[in-house]
This record gives C-alpha cells, sequence and structure tokens, in this order.
C-alpha cells in the first residue's frame, strides 16, 4: 500500500481554519535555497521546483530500476512546501516579493540517508542532463509552532497571518522568527489545475512561550 503523508499525518498537513499550536517533529527535506520573485518566469523559483520534483520522483521511481533501497517503501511525494523571509522583515511583505528569500522543500521518508540522496541526485543529473547539484538533504527541526489553513489566493494571505498573530498574542506565545526559524508554507493545492480562490495552503509560524 502507498503511503501518503497527507493522510497519516493529518494533524501536520490538515489543519483547520482556525489557528491551534502544533510540536512538529524532526523531518528530512529535499532542499534548494534561492531568492526573487517566485511568479518570475525561468526565475530561481521554478528552477527549485524542477529540481526538487526531478529528485523527489527519481526516488520514488526506483522502485522500477536496478538500485534498490534499503527500507524503501512506495509514497506518494508529499506537498511542496516553502520557508520565506526577506532582509530585515520579521514576517512577509507581500508587496516585494522581488525581496524574498527561500527554502523549497519536498518531504522525504526516513530511508532516504545521504548515500541514497547522493544516489538519486547523480541519477537525475545523468538522466535529464541538468545540474541538480543545488540540491540538499535537510534535516528540519521546527519545534513549536502555531498553524492554520489559508483557503484563497496566495495574495490574501495575510489575512490569515494576522489571525496567527491575533493567536499568538492571546496565547501568551511570542513570534520567534530569525535566522533559523522562518514563514512555512505547505501547498496543498496545483495553482496550474485550481482557481485562485479555492487553494489550500498551510501557513505554519515558529513560536515560543513567553
Amino acid at each position: 500500500m502507498t503511503y501518503d503523508f497527507k493522510k497519516e499525518q493529518s494533524e501536520l498537513y490538515r489543519p483547520g481554519k482556525r489557528p491551534a499550536v502544533i510540536k512538529v517533529p524532526p523531518m528530512n527535506y529535499l532542499a534548494v535555497q534561492g531568492k526573487g520573485d517566485p511568479n518570475a518566469e525561468n526565475g530561481e523559483y521554478s528552477q527549485a521546483l524542477q529540481l526538487l520534483y526531478g529528485t523527489a520522483y527519481t526516488i520514488k521511481m526506483s522502485k522500477k530500476g536496478d538500485y534498490q533501497i534499503p527500507g524503501y517503501f512506495d509514497f506518494v511525494v508529499p506537498p511542496l512546501e516553502g520557508m520565506w523571509w526577506q532582509p530585515g522583515i520579521k514576517g512577509v511583505d507581500y508587496q516585494h516579493k522581488e525581496q524574498f528569500n527561500f527554502i523549497s522543500l519536498i518531504r522525504m521518508p526516513d530511508f532516504v540517508t545521504p548515500e541514497i540522496f547522493d544516489w538519486a541526485v547523480k541519477t537525475a543529473t545523468e538522466k535529464k542532463q541538468t545540474d541538480f547539484s543545488k540540491v540538499e538533504l535537510r534535516s528540519v527541526d521546527e519545534g513549536l509552532c502555531v498553524q492554520a489553513l489559508h483557503v484563497g489566493a496566495y495574495d490574501d494571505e495575510p489575512a490569515t497571518v494576522e489571525k496567527l498573530h491575533e493567536f499568538i498574542t492571546n496565547n501568551d506565545l511570542q513570534l520567534d522568527i530569525n535566522d533559523h526559524r522562518h514563514h512555512h508554507e505547505i501547498y496543498l493545492s496545483d495553482p496550474r489545475r485550481t482557481k485562485p480562490a479555492n487553494l489550500k495552503t498551510v501557513l505554519r509560524l515558529p513560536v515560543r512561550k513567553q
């Protein structure tokens, strides 16, 4: 049976619209870091997604090749995620997307070791004749966070972010965005196939207790 992280770990991927506190466990990700407006044609963001998905599907589809990954189980490639920040800003300024720094992420099963990752990058590079060296294998330990489901266009996210901030203030928590903890989004919808009003995005903010 194919393992689906979204279904099996719904507390991480299916929050309600009301903000709630969550303790996020350490997880392993494929990651590509870059800069710039995510809507820019052929920009760093669109290139990052090609590299991430190319590597993720190389690992998933290894079951059909000669290379047998120890401990492998078939899985649904998890949703795309993104950490976002801008220099000198604690949060996100949606009016200046050209100033974005980002880390694009796709979660990986625990059987993806550094050795398996190196094999996947080498295999994807040879197969697609593209440089996959920007892809990293990262362990991310987010810890205490507040999250909620945003339904609607990405440009309408500030309304949900404001609800998160109000929840943080009203529950004796403190926003904890810094060089290592960022505004986090999990994209549950494919924007190529979903109307902007119906897009579903998990918005997650790092916090600490007062």
